[in-house]
């Protein structure tokens, strides 16, 4: 991990209400579950992520949803697996 100092200037915009894509990966069956999460903070949702996973042996991606770069709405990786989950 490398940490920097920063102008806190240099950012156009933020967004305090933010939207997160949860991607629960059942690798036993090579299924997906996914499922977008608003109205929560990081903290909830990484919780409730964890708890889900566990509950049914499953990995996980959780992601934020962005938009204003490129094409249209992206994924930023918060925590998870990173990747392709299926071996």
């Amino acid at each position: 991990m490398l940490t920097r100092r920063v102008d806190p200037r240099d950012i156009v915009w933020e967004e305090d209400r933010a939207v997160y894509r949860v991607y629960f990966w059942d690798t036993g069956s090579r299924r997906s579950h996914e499922y977008e999460v608003t109205d929560g903070d990081v903290d909830e949702v990484l919780g409730w992520a964890r708890e889900r996973a566990a509950g049914q042996g499953w990995a996980y991606t959780v992601y934020a949803k962005v938009t204003g770069q490129g094409d249209g709405p992206g994924l930023v990786r918060l925590c998870g697996v990173a990747g392709d989950p299926f071996p």
